[in-house]
């Protein structure tokens, strides 16, 4: 099927929103030896309060953009007994380990993705998703995600000039024949990056552009004769036949000088993602690996399932 031809899913959540100034991310682990029984009817709750806040969200706030994302890990999908088969391609996901750098596994049961251009909404409904999770689950990562300049990253340069835009996000993020019992689903993949802002403002102008294969000041991408084989832009984007829906936001400490990149995309299939990986972090070439990995360090990688939103409804009860 032609993307120009894919028809928008009224039956997926808003993984294909625009990036807006506020975000909360948030991964959970579910508390060992919790009983099935009581993670399953908290499960449930989570699932209503998603549908509500956003029902909430959208009819008091309309012009707010708010929305919150659910996505779901292969082990908790197995404990609580969601339907089977599971979405072809939901497992938990494994490091990608190159010469120098690492795409790190660290799992997680639930990813709730928050947005609002307004921070209060977000806080909000952070706030009372977290409220409910806390006596069923831990909370092992809160990024709290703002928007820098026109969509930049803390290094300086805009991210997510690839993504693909109108109804080209339904065809790339929302499954539709890959998976028909999960039409309208999405995989949703995370990794939490700290960069190394020392060495990176160290760096001449001239070679933090050929990292990115990019200009900086005008977001212009290098030809492909003078474009380094080891930039982001060069093993980052893996065709124009696969590409992801993104939404990446900067995060971080002033005062620690802790800043970094939150990635998150939402694809109709993983295997795409994970060839993004293997390019970045092993190489394209072997060896050939992506150079901005030199100043920005993979501290977290999950993979989740955002169902569509009549499943989210099933499990809500």
């Amino acid at each position: 099927m032609n993307a120009n031809q894919f028809p928008p899913s009224n039956d997926a959540q808003n993984v294909t929103d625009y990036p807006n100034n506020n975000t909360f991310f948030l991964v959970w682990t579910l508390k060992q030896n919790a009983p099935v029984a009581d993670l399953k009817k908290g499960f449930q709750r989570l699932c209503a309060l998603v549908i509500n806040l956003n029902n909430s969200s959208l009819d008091r706030f309309p012009n707010a953009k708010a929305s919150c994302v659910l996505g779901i890990g292969h082990d908790a999908w197995k404990l609580l007994e969601l339907p089977e088969p599971l979405p072809k391609e939901l497992h938990n996901f494994e490091a990608i380990a190159g010469d120098k750098h690492t795409a790190v596994a660290t799992g997680g049961d639930f990813h709730l993705h928050i947005r609002a251009d307004e921070k209060s909404l977000a806080y909000d409904m952070a706030t009372v998703l977290s409220d409910h999770l806390t006596s069923m689950a831990d909370c092992i990562v809160e990024v709290q995600g703002f928007r820098y300049w026109d969509s930049r990253s803390i290094l300086g340069f805009v991210d997510g000039t690839e993504n693909p835009h109108g109804d080209d996000r339904n065809y790339f993020a929302i499954i539709d024949e890959q998976d028909p019992a999960y039409r309208g689903g999405s995989y949703v993949f995370v990794q939490k990056y700290i960069h190394d802002l020392k060495a990176w403002k160290a760096l001449p102008l001239e070679e933090q552009e050929k990292v990115f294969g990019r200009s900086k000041a005008q977001d212009v991408e290098m030809p492909d004769e003078v474009k380094p084989s080891n930039s982001h832009s060069a093993l980052a984007n893996v065709g124009d036949d696969k590409k992801v829906v993104r939404d990446n936001m900067p995060f971080g400490s002033v005062s620690s000088n802790e800043m970094g990149t939150y990635f998150i995309c939402y694809s109709s299939n993983f295997s795409t993602v994970k060839t993004m990986l293997t390019h970045m972090f092993i190489g394209n070439p072997t060896g050939n690996y992506d150079r901005l990995l030199d100043f920005s360090v993979a501290k977290t990688g999950a993979l989740f399932f955002a169902p569509p939103l009549s499943m989210l409804s099933d499990f809500s009860g």
